[in-house]
């Protein structure tokens, strides 16, 4: 299975982050505080916790379980994410009686909302009411089929979350959506991976990471790039922990020095645990949007020094005479300027890279979230290309996945924009599926969640129906997503819990229906991992809330009251059924089919992606990309701004202060160069403001790139303009340009 291997030295203090036991007066995590937080969260459901734990997979990060283990080491796995999410599913229902008036509600945060408990009833509010009024699925299911069949498919817009939603649920719904004449169905891969998917398919062929997990362990190196796993993986700590120990240098590439890529205590090993890790070798601080002008700057050196692997250049790759005369255009004084870095540091990144006779890429939504997102990916590929750095052992192309949904989210074809197994909307492909599914599917691309929004203000979208997720919080704008909800004719809301953007008045009516858990649904369900394994999460014995169903089952009955005439060519007998049609629909899935308990998984492809660099291109060749430096224009005296995660998970925010780097949810991480240069000390208010709105908050003097600086997300959201997008996958560019002030003498500070 390609396991870590245990031949490795059992202590070796030249790792030790610090001699003091268990990190004590560092700042880091407690990570024995969550431990007993969870127990005192789910001591009313202790022993389904339990059952949870130890024979489901886990609905946080795309790492992938089984139970509290894994296929990549022997040792326990499980991390705080997972356990703050545990209450999630093992919570009690509210009493719906709370929803009659929603305006108390309406001023709790997110988090309050969360805790009072699972939606447990189908409920309906419908304009000029002061709440929602319990009914029963039929009516529920009746109202919404009646409004779809009344509008027009192209006004029509569904999204799928990613947090925990199993690939079960994604197939049947776009399977059910396209059944009622639309594509508009898409999901959280969208804001997240997208740009990954086109750069790599373009590349390479493929569009999924290419690597194992395992191949990060006695790699000669592992680089991450606008990645901070740190936060967002915390198991893969453990890994990393591994990889040092096996002589793994270990890089980041970052605009701030993520403190939990520098120093990181695993708890759950005895030696990290007392004395932590020394995780990151090198760091590379570059500008916010500056990371093509510092790969690029990277490769030039590379081609320029022959560090570079001629042989696999030349047998198996095309285009790089093409890049040559690109980068020669490109001097290093106007990629330095681009980059924040001096040569010297291109010069000591290529280096590393050119005496690595393995490694692996590691990338992340600090890489995606551009409005040339995609180009970041391709410039991370060219380098990935100078030494064939995949499909062999210990070398890879990752784009590591934060939530447990969303690498089978697309894959599923619960995307605007593809079919199952990612195949274009073209005549050839739509009527392979007419032909499977036995009813026509159309090949006009459908709306992207971004997209919906813009129809939905401009009063061109009659039904939104969104399962999971919280637009409010999660695209940029929130004054424009709360104008365009409102305007939305029929919005229905599917989810575990109650989220703002549901207390939004209606403009007509507003529809709630219960969801189910992954651990609830009757025959189990599955997820995809980051490294391509399709792991069964069994049925968990234990409570049920109320009238909650599966959401595939939601979207299949409504679809069979849309279109009667297909009700049978959308059934489903039960989640076996379901995999049995994804892996007759999507080719790589064959064997889905045959996972039926606890522990069956596969990976499909195998440990790598174009192994003995076989790439599925049309020649058979990686292709080269020429990456063009972004037009970043920034005005004297303003700031790149980047927006961050703290001690959250997507935009459900657990606690306001974060462990691995102590800001709190209002700080704003500046250089210390830049606060000297303005006077301002940690703790003082400024208020950031950009062309498109304005973010009070604190300094807090951190290693930040000079010229940059981060705040928290979603809590910034209103600095981002929300027109900015990429080009391709239409993910919005979550940075921005602002200026900082202090506050006006005498105005508030706002925090």
């Amino acid at each position: 299975m390609g396991r870590i291997d245990k031949r490795e030295k059992r202590v070796d203090p030249a790792n030790w982050a610090s001699l003091k036991p268990f990190g004590i007066g560092q700042q880091k995590p407690n990570n024995y505080r969550e431990l007993w937080r969870a127990f005192k969260e789910n001591r009313d459901n202790a022993a389904y916790a339990w059952r949870i734990l130890t024979q489901g997979t886990c609905d946080g990060c795309s790492l992938g379980t089984m139970g509290m283990h894994d296929w990549t080491m022997e040792e326990v796995h499980l991390c705080n994410i997972r356990l703050r999410l545990l209450r999630l599913n093992t919570m009690p229902a509210f009493d719906v009686g709370l929803l009659a008036d929603v305006g108390q509600l309406k001023r709790k945060r997110s988090a309050e909302l969360r805790d009072l408990g699972r939606l447990p009833y189908p409920m309906v509010r419908r304009k000029g009411e002061p709440g929602f009024t319990r009914v029963g699925w039929d009516e529920a299911l009746d109202l919404i089929a009646e409004r779809v069949r009344t509008s027009s498919p192209d006004r029509l817009g569904v999204y799928l979350t990613s947090r925990g939603t199993p690939n079960e649920n994604y197939y049947a719904a776009q399977k059910a959506v396209r059944a009622m004449g639309t594509n508009s169905i898409d999901n959280a891969a969208r804001v997240c991976h997208s740009p990954s998917t086109f750069g790599l398919k373009g590349s390479i062929g493929v569009a999924a990471t290419t690597c194992s997990y395992s191949d990060w362990v006695g790699s000669d190196l592992v680089v991450f790039i606008g990645s901070n796993i740190a936060n967002s993986q915390p198991v893969a700590m453990k890994y990393l922990y591994h990889a040092k120990k096996a002589g793994t240098k270990v890089v980041t590439v970052n605009s701030y020095r993520e403190p939990g890529m520098g120093k990181y205590w695993v708890p759950s090993n005895v030696e990290s645990a007392v004395f932590g890790t020394r995780i990151t070798d090198r760091f590379f601080l570059v500008n916010v949007g500056g990371d093509i002008a510092f790969l690029n700057g990277t490769l030039k050196v590379m081609l320029a020094d022959g560090w570079v692997d001629q042989d696999f250049i030349a047998n198996h790759t095309v285009g790089l005479d093409e890049v040559r005369a690109a980068l020669d255009v490109q001097s290093f004084q106007e990629l330095e300027a681009q980059a924040g870095v001096p040569r010297s540091e291109m010069e000591a990144f290529a280096r590393l890279l050119g005496q690595a006779r393995t490694a692996v890429l590691v990338w992340s939504m600090g890489i995606t979230q551009h409005e040339f997102g995609e180009d970041n990916v391709r410039a991370i590929i060219n380098l990935g290309l100078t030494r064939g750095f995949v499909g062999r052992d210990k070398c890879g192309l990752m784009p590591i996945r934060g939530h447990s949904g969303v690498q089978g989210g697309a894959e599923m074809g619960a995307y605007a924009t593809v079919l199952p197994g990612g195949l274009a909307l073209d005549d050839e492909n739509t009527g392979r599926f007419t032909a499977l599914w036995g009813f026509r599917v159309g090949k006009g691309k459908g709306l992207t969640a971004p997209q919906m929004l813009d129809a939905a203000h401009a009063g061109n979208l009659d039904v939104l129906i969104s399962s999971g997720g919280n637009f409010r919080e999660v695209l940029p704008d929130p004054a424009y997503v709360d104008e365009a909800m409102a305007r939305i004719p029929l919005r229905v809301h599917i989810d575990i819990v109650l989220s703002g953007q549901m207390l939004t008045d209606p403009a007509d009516t507003v529809v709630l229906l219960p969801a189910a858990t992954r651990y609830e649904m009757p025959g189990g369900v599955t997820e995809t991992s980051t490294e391509r394994r399709v792991i069964l999460s069994p049925e968990i014995p234990g409570p049920r809330i109320g009238e909650a169903r599966p959401e595939w089952e939601i979207f299949v009955e409504l679809a069979k009251r849309v279109r009667p005439d297909l009700a049978d060519l959308v059934h489903f007998d039960g989640t076996s059924d379901i995999r049995a049609d994804i892996a007759r629909s999507i080719p790589i899935y064959d064997g889905i089919q045959h996972l039926k308990s606890f522990g069956d998984q596969f990976q499909y492809g195998g440990r790598h992606l174009a192994l003995d660099w076989k790439f599925p291109t049309p020649d058979g060749k990686a292709h080269w990309s020429v990456v063009k430096l972004p037009r970043i224009e920034l005005p004297e005296g303003s700031f790149m701004v980047a927006t961050r995660r703290g001690k959250q998970f997507n935009s459900m925010v657990h606690e306001q202060t974060d462990g691995l780097t102590g800001a709190e949810r209002k700080a704003v991480l500046i250089s210390r160069v830049d606060a000297e240069r303005l006077g301002l000390a940690s703790g003082d208010p400024v208020v950031l403001r950009s062309d498109h709105g304005e973010f009070r908050g604190r300094a807090l003097l951190a290693p930040v790139t000079p010229g940059n600086l981060q705040v928290h997300w979603p809590e910034a959201e209103g600095l981002i303009d929300r027109r900015r997008r990429s080009p391709q996958a239409g993910i919005p560019d979550y940075n921005a340009i602002v200026i900082l002030e202090k506050p006006a003498s005498g105005e508030p500070a706002g925090v």
